[in-house]
C-alpha cells in the first residue's frame, strides 16, 4: 500500500526443550559424556569459581542412569580467544574424535570458545562424526537443526564480547602508558629487579655487565668481539645461558632504559584473537618517559655510544677488532680505509704494514705512504702529549665555543612550536572529516583541502625529524667534548709509550694525508694536523 510504514516483524525463537535429544541408533548403549570447564585466570576468586563447575559436572552426569561419565576436561587460567594453547580442550576433542565421547556438555558458547571461527570449526568436526555438544546457559543442541545458526549468533556475540575486552585492555596498558608507569621483562632483562615501589631496582652486579659492554663498545669492539669476551669471561646472558647472541650485546647497547628513561608501546597488539603483535611504526602513540628509573649507563655514555652506532653504519660497519686501527687509519687521496698486509711473509723480512686498500685497484693509484705499526703509535703519542702540555689553553678555548656549538635551545623552541602547528592541523582535519560525513560537500572540493592539509603536516613532520636529529647530533657533540675533556683532565704526566685504551677513547680518524703529514680526527670533532717529517 502507497505512504504505509514498513513494520519490522519480530519472530521469536522459543528454547529447545532441554529433553530432546539425538536419536541414538543403539538405545541400549548408554550414552559417554563428559564435561569441559573453563576460567579465564588464575586468580583466587576464579578457583572457587573453578572447583564448583568441576564438582557440578560430575554429579550432574553421574547423576543420570542414562549416561556414562568419562571425564570433566579443564583448563585454569587460559583466555579463550583462541583454542591454540587450550591443552585441555584439544584432548577432549581429540578423545571424542577417537571414538571415547558421544556428548559433551559444558556452561555456555563463551566457555567453549568466544571465536566464531574455533566455535563452528569444531561443532561442524564433531557434527560429522555424530558427537553432540550441549551448551546449558543457551539450551543448545548441536545435532539439532536450529543449532548451527543459533551456534552462529552467539558466538559472534561472545567475539564482539572478547574485542570489547581486549580493546578495554588495550585501553587500560595505553592509559597506563601515558601516565608514565613502566614495566620490564625482568627475567630477561639484565641489571634491574622489581623494587618494592614497583619500579626498576639496580643489580649492581648484573650493572657492572652491562657498564662494561658500554666500555668496551667505546674502546672500539665489536658487538660480536664483545659477545666473545662476555663468554671468555663466563658471564651469563639476561637468558642465564653461557652463549651470549650478538643481538643481545646490541640490544643493551641501544636500550634507552639503561639511562633511565623508557620509550613505551615498542610494540602493540595487532588482532585481538591471534594476539599477534608487530613493531609500532608510528600506526599507535608512543610514550617517552624521562628519569623513569635509576640509570645504570650515564646520558652521556648512552649519546656516545648511539653516535658510535651511526659512524659506524656511515663507514658501511666493520667486523674486525684485531687491531685498533682497524677502519681508523684512512687514505687522504681516495677516502678508503687502509688495511694491514703482512709483507715478505715467511722469510726473515716478514713484517706487517698498513696501506690504503685501493691502493692498486684504480689505474692512477694512491700516492699515501704505507706506515709501519711504531709510526701510528710514536704520532700518537706526540700528538697527545702535544694536548696534555697545552690542556690549560685547550681547556679555555673549548669553554668559549662549547655552548655556542651545543646549544639547543632555538631548535627546541621551533621544535615545541611544529609539534603545536602539527596538533592543530589534527583537530582540523578530524573536524573536516566529521563535516563531510554529515554535510553534503563537493568532493573534488574536499579532496582538494584535504590533501592540503596532508601536505603541510608531511612537512611539519618531516621539520620535526629533521630537529630532533639535529637536537640528538648536538647533544652528543657536547658528551664527545666533556668526554674527552675529562680524559684530558685526568693526564697529567706525558706519554711514555702508546696506550691503546687512550686511542680507542679519542681518535675517530687518522688521515694520512702525504709521506709528510697526517690529520688526527677526534672524537669531540677536533682536528690536528701533525708532521711526520723524521719518522
Amino acid at each position: 500500500m502507497n505512504g504505509a510504514r514498513n513494520v519490522r516483524s519480530v519472530t521469536v525463537i522459543p528454547a529447545t526443550p532441554e529433553l530432546f535429544m539425538q536419536i541414538d541408533e543403539n538405545p541400549s548403549r548408554k550414552k559417554r559424556v563428559a564435561a569441559y570447564a573453563r576460567v579465564s585466570t588464575n586468580l583466587e576468586e576464579q578457583q572457587s569459581s573453578f572447583e564448583a563447575q568441576l564438582d557440578y559436572y560430575t554429579k550432574y552426569i553421574k547423576g543420570k542412569e542414562e549416561w556414562d561419565f568419562v571425564e570433566v576436561y579443564t583448563d585454569e587460567g587460559i583466555s579463550a580467544t583462541s583454542t591454540k594453547k587450550r591443552d585441555g580442550f584439544n584432548r577432549m576433542i581429540k578423545d571424542a574424535l577417537d571414538g571415547k565421547i558421544d556428548l559433551i556438555v559444558t556452561k555456555s558458547v563463551s566457555r567453549f570458545a568466544r571465536n566464531t571461527v574455533d566455535t563452528l570449526t569444531n561443532v561442524r568436526l564433531l557434527k560429522e562424526k555424530n558427537i553432540e555438544i550441549y551448551f546449558e546457559k543457551e539450551n543448545i543442541y548441536t545435532l539439532d537443526s536450529k543449532g548451527e545458526l543459533l551456534i552462529a549468533i552467539m558466538s559472534s556475540l561472545a567475539q564482539d564480547e572478547s574485542r570489547s575486552i581486549s580493546e578495554n585492555v588495550t585501553w587500560g596498558k595505553r592509559k597506563s602508558f601515558s601516565d608514565g608507569n613502566i614495566s620490564l621483562p625482568y627475567k630477561s632483562f639484565l641489571g634491574y629487579v622489581k623494587g618494592e615501589n614497583g619500579l626498576p631496582q639496580i643489580v649492581e652486579e648484573e650493572a657492572t655487565t652491562i657498564r662494561l659492554i658500554y666500555k668496551l663498545f667505546l674502546e672500539g669492539h665489536t658487538p660480536s668481539s664483545i659477545a666473545k669476551q662476555l663468554m671468555a669471561l663466563n658471564i651469563l646472558s639476561p637468558t642465564k645461558r653461557k652463549k651470549w647472541p650478538v643481538s643481545t650485546v646490541i640490544s643493551i647497547l641501544k636500550n634507552e632504559k639503561y639511562k633511565g628513561d623508557a620509550i613505551l608501546q615498542k610494540r602493540y597488539t595487532t588482532d585481538f584473537l591471534t594476539k599477534k603483535t608487530k613493531t609500532n611504526e608510528g600506526e599507535v602513540p608512543q610514550y617517552y618517559v624521562e628519569n623513569s628509573h635509576p640509570a645504570i649507563i650515564p646520558p652521556e655514555t648512552f649519546g656516545l655510544v648511539q653516535e658510535e652506532f651511526a659512524r659506524r653504519k656511515s663507514k658501511g660497519g666493520y667486523t674486525a677488532c684485531q687491531s685498533c686501527f682497524s677502519s681508523r687509519i684512512i687514505c687522504g687521496d681516495c677516502g678508503s680505509a687502509y688495511g694491514s698486509k703482512v709483507w715478505h711473509a715467511g722469510s726473515k723480512y716478514h713484517h706487517t704494514v698498513w696501506q690504503c686498500n685501493n691502493k692498486f685497484k684504480e689505474k692512477d693509484k694512491c700516492s699515501t705512504p704505507h706506515l709501519y705499526d711504531e709510526t701510528i703509535k710514536k704520532l700518537f703519542v706526540e700528538v697527545m702529549n702535544h694536548l696534555i702540555k697545552n690542556k690549560t689553553e685547550i681547556f679555555k678555548n673549548y669553554r668559549l665555543m662549547i655552548e655556542k656549538l651545543t646549544d639547543c635551545q632555538n631548535l627546541k623552541e621551533e621544535l615545541k612550536q611544529v609539534d603545536e602547528e602539527c596538533s592543530s592541523i589534527e583537530m582540523m582535519v578530524d573536524a573536516f572529516v566529521s563535516e563531510n560525513t554529515r554535510v553534503a560537500m563537493d568532493q573534488e572540493e574536499y579532496q582538494r583541502r584535504y590533501n592540503a592539509y596532508a601536505e603541510s603536516y608531511d612537512k611539519l613532520r618531516n621539520r620535526h625529524m629533521a630537529l630532533t636529529e639535529e637536537i640528538r647530533k648536538r647533544k652528543a657533540r657536547k658528551s664527545q667534548i666533556h668526554a674527552f675533556l675529562d680524559i684530558l683532565e685526568k693526564r697529567n704526566h706525558l706519554l711514555t709509550e702508546f696506550d691503546e685504551i687512550l686511542w680507542r677513547r679519542t681518535i675517530l680518524e687518522m688521515v694520512v694525508l702525504s709521506k709528510d703529514e697526517v690529520n688526527f680526527r677526534f672524537k669531540d670533532g677536533a682536528e690536528i694536523k701533525w708532521p711526520m717529517k723524521g719518522i
